[in-house]
């Protein structure tokens, strides 16, 4: 089978795609509920998604892995994600987020790689990659991040950015895996008016485009662009960028 036959990405919303790589099949951030207002803790800001997901968990099929990014946050594990991972038979997160979570969720330290055994009796290795969810020194208020690398002996190199907002932790991953053949990027501009005075949580479109540059990415799929709405850039800005910069025919919108 062609190595485009053996990957391919679709979109839910949000942060929630599906990736096909090698005959497995990978989720990341699952949030499929319907639109709605999630309280803060302790008095923090609160989140409001305010589309819903373009499928159900019922619609999705088999899901080997979830790639989850982290679990503190309701616009990266919503109520309907969290049931969803039990009947999922790996969950792969941050080392905290497996503590917290339990069942099948295992944690990984940065760079820590685990062996998925395809169908065809090859493997996938799921690298963990580092993120940063915020400006430096976010850790203590965000909490643990991580993205993932997919590679495979004849497959293209995947990264997944989670939700990170540094273009250093990109920089790690090229040197370590560069050129990446695609990326699942988040960005979307996320920002919280009293937290860190409204930096960025994650990437916005033209650092989003930066991202590409440094990974050598041919082709991306932006995805925590949409629903939600902490969110201050969307799709058409997005598009808007990678035109300006010369790179509109690398995005694919899944």
């Amino acid at each position: 089978m062609a190595a485009s036959e053996q990957f391919s990405v679709r979109v839910f919303g949000g942060p929630t795609a599906l990736i096909e790589y090698g005959g497995l099949r990978f989720l990341t951030d699952p949030t499929f509920d319907e639109p709605g207002h999630y309280e803060g803790p302790d008095g923090r800001p609160g989140l409001t998604k305010t589309a819903p997901p373009s499928a159900k968990p019922a619609d999705l099929g088999r899901v080997d892995a979830v790639l989850l990014s982290h679990d503190e946050h309701p616009d990266n594990l919503d109520h309907s994600g969290r049931a969803l991972l039990a009947d999922v038979p790996l969950t792969l997160t941050t080392p905290s987020g497996a503590g917290r979570l339990g069942g099948t969720a295992k944690g990984l330290e940065t760079w820590e790689a685990v062996d998925l055994p395809r169908p065809d009796g090859a493997v996938v290795t799921v690298t963990a990659a580092p993120a940063l969810h915020g400006p430096e020194g976010a850790e203590k208020a965000t909490g643990e991040v991580v993205g993932f690398v997919l590679t495979a002996r004849d497959l293209p190199t995947v990264y997944v950015s989670g939700d990170n907002a540094s273009l250093d932790a990109v920089r790690q991953v090229a040197d370590r895996f560069g050129p990446v053949d695609a990326t699942v990027l988040f960005a979307g501009a996320p920002r919280l008016k009293p937290v860190f005075d409204g930096a960025l949580l994650v990437l916005d479109s033209a650092l989003a485009v930066e991202a590409t540059k440094i990974l050598g990415a041919r082709t991306v799929f932006p995805v925590h662009i949409d629903s939600w709405g902490h969110f201050t850039e969307s799709r058409d800005d997005v598009v808007a960028a990678f035109t300006a910069a010369g790179l509109a025919d690398r995005l694919r919108f899944g």
